[in-house]
């Protein structure tokens, strides 16, 4: 069966709330130190709203993601911007070429990969020297946390770390969005839940938007491309992989080659 993945993409025009924004320019926010004037290559890099921020600071972008549509939507993006490149990509077999680039990203991705493993060991092929592979997911180990459609398998930190111990010695993971507390936290958590249990959430961003509206309030369309000061930055926290993560909800995994 074909995936259309455009459906669940974090695509521009999509309604979206300040929390969802934040997330989004996080991630990229994150890279930043690692990928300066760099050959950076992100997978299942979906409408491409992270890379001509990426672009600013690097010396290359290559992108790709496996949905055509995706694709089509990133490549009009970018079509003037000279450093970045995109192509269809399927994250198990990556088409480039042996020490190739100085940083791979994965973000919100890793949990619809069939075969994660196979992504790190493609990941430890085409970086150089020293290079750097951040993945970026949603903490399953998060007391709010709920599956989306496609996936195959979420992480916890001490699973992040294990997976990327089959290829690589020196890594690090990060926690980012403390959960919220309090009596409205609580009360949407048990909303969330209950909603979870009588399988009410759906699989469509857009769908999803539209709910967000009603139970948390304003949202508004995301734009074309993330771009500096679109939202506040907060520094992750360096976790201990070995312990259960419950009071961040994404999680980051740093491996150097």
């Amino acid at each position: 069966m074909t995936v259309d993945f455009s459906k669940i993409t974090e695509a521009p025009g999509l309604q979206v709330t300040q929390d969802q924004l934040d997330r989004i320019f996080h991630r990229y926010h994150f890279a930043k130190e690692f990928c300066k004037e760099k050959d950076v290559v992100e997978i299942a890099c979906g409408s491409g709203i992270g890379l001509g921020y990426l672009s600013t600071f690097s010396t290359s972008v290559v992108a790709g993601d496996i949905d055509e549509k995706n694709i089509a939507v990133a490549g009009k993006q970018y079509s003037s911007n000279p450093k970045i490149k995109i192509q269809k990509t399927d994250a198990h077999e990556l088409p480039y070429a042996d020490n190739s680039c100085d940083v791979v990203l994965l973000y919100e991705a890793i949990y619809y990969l069939q075969n994660p493993e196979k992504f790190i060991k493609e990941s430890w092929r085409i970086l150089r020297n020293e290079g750097i592979l951040i993945i970026g997911t949603v903490n399953r180990e998060w007391n709010d946390f709920h599956p989306s459609p496609y996936t195959h398998k979420y992480f916890s930190s001490a699973e992040l770390h294990g997976l990327l111990s089959e290829k690589f010695s020196d890594i690090k993971t990060f926690g980012a969005f403390e959960t919220e507390q309090g009596f409205k936290a609580t009360i949407f958590s048990l909303i969330k839940k209950a909603a979870v249990n009588l399988d009410l959430i759906p699989g469509s961003l857009k769908l999803r938007a539209y709910l967000k509206r009603i139970f948390i309030g304003k949202t508004f369309p995301l734009p074309d491309e993330i771009y500096e000061g679109i939202a506040e930055y907060q520094e992750p926290i360096q976790l201990n992989s070995s312990q259960r993560v419950t009071t961040f909800k994404i999680l980051y995994a740093v491996g150097k080659k």
